[in-house]
């Protein structure tokens, strides 16, 4: 009684499609599979122009890392503070190389001593030499030991030298006049040469930089005018800002299959902007020139926290695929740059295509 209360819920065609598959041999897999409706992607020819994610850099931009070994004594400096070149930012434990001075001091005075003594060894063997007392080769000895003495002292200059500069190394400072990024270490941590400590930047000068697909990159050279557009993307609340120049960076991803893009900003325009800030550039293309662009519907794309992908059909099965976006051009569809390529079937229905037993329906 309960089964066929059920079974009055179904609509006729769902109905038809349960006790057909529920006769156990009367029909292949492949009828009783969940058949979803599928779209070729396509390539289109808009006039018009290409507009790209980007994101806002500074163009001075450095990241600080410790040149000594030893405990972090104090670090004196957080994310989002003001620092003028020179500043000393964090100070490391330099007891270690107050030990490496003395003992350097040290060896100049002992290196002192003995210079001393085989300058008198010399002279007093090179005027025994004159008074024919001792051979010729008695004073050319003396003569390489007051020499050696000499490098050794000098070799203790340097070494008491190096020590100061080592010395020099436990206390950090900025380089820059600017503003701290980011920090990755704290009092009481133990730094190394190398350890990235943290990351200072300057406010002024800015740029915009933005990844091309290899497909756009010719039309991109072409382009007549390049736009930074700053904003929600609602009507009104952009602002447009003309690069002072732009440059290509001449290597290409070999993942993305992408190109670097670099746009240096007026300062009056880029003021109120910061580094990690996302804008949108646009390249425009001349009014007789068309943009080639890869479109799939809005429905084929399956969005899940940062994941963009569509449902391609492989070997009468759906498989999730991750595709880059561009724009979203209305009822044409949406953009797909990159992860896909023109006539590749998709599934229109992504919830359907989810399913383990999806297949493509008949065309």
């Amino acid at each position: 009684m309960r089964l066929q209360m059920k079974l009055k819920k179904l609509s006729p065609k769902v109905l038809v499609w349960a006790l057909a598959c529920s006769v156990v041999g009367s029909l292949p897999t492949m009828a009783c599979a969940e058949a979803v409706p599928t779209v070729a992607a396509q390539s289109t020819a808009n006039a018009g122009s290409y507009v790209l994610d980007g994101v806002i850099q500074a163009v001075k931009q450095s990241t600080v890392s410790a040149q000594a070994t030893g405990r972090i004594a104090s670090f004196n400096v957080k994310a989002g503070d003001k620092v003028h070149a020179g500043q000393v930012l964090a100070s490391i434990d330099d007891r270690e190389a107050q030990v490496g001075i003395q003992r350097a001091q040290a060896q100049i005075t002992q290196a002192d001593a003995e210079l001393r003594n085989a300058k008198s060894q010399m002279e007093r063997t090179r005027d025994l030499q004159l008074q024919g007392f001792v051979s010729k080769a008695a004073f050319d000895t003396a003569n390489t030991q007051y020499q050696s003495a000499q490098a050794q002292r000098e070799q203790a200059k340097a070494d008491a030298l190096q020590s100061v500069i080592v010395q020099g190394f436990t206390r950090v400072t900025a380089p820059m006049d600017g503003w701290v990024l980011q920090t990755f270490v704290q009092a009481g941590d133990v730094a190394a040469p190398g350890t990235p400590m943290l990351v200072v930047y300057a406010p002024q000068p800015l740029r915009a930089v933005v990844q091309v697909p290899a497909s756009r990159s010719q039309a991109v050279r072409q382009a007549k005018h390049t736009a930074v557009m700053v904003g929600s993307g609602t009507s009104g609340s952009n602002q447009s800002i003309t690069p002072l120049n732009r440059l290509e960076v001449p290597s290409s991803d070999p993942v993305s299959q992408t190109t670097e893009w670099r746009m240096d900003l007026p300062a009056k325009d880029a003021a109120s902007l910061l580094p990690g800030q996302q804008v949108r550039v646009s390249f425009a293309v001349e009014s007789n020139t068309t943009v080639s662009r890869l479109v799939v519907p809005a429905s084929a794309v399956v969005r899940r926290n940062e994941l963009t992908a569509v449902y391609v059909v492989m070997n009468q099965h759906f498989a999730l695929r991750s595709v880059r976006l561009g724009d979203d051009l209305g009822s044409q569809g949406v953009e797909v740059l990159s992860g896909l390529r023109a006539g590749e079937l998709v599934a229109t229905d992504t919830l359907r295509a989810a399913q383990a037993d999806a297949v493509p329906a008949a065309k």
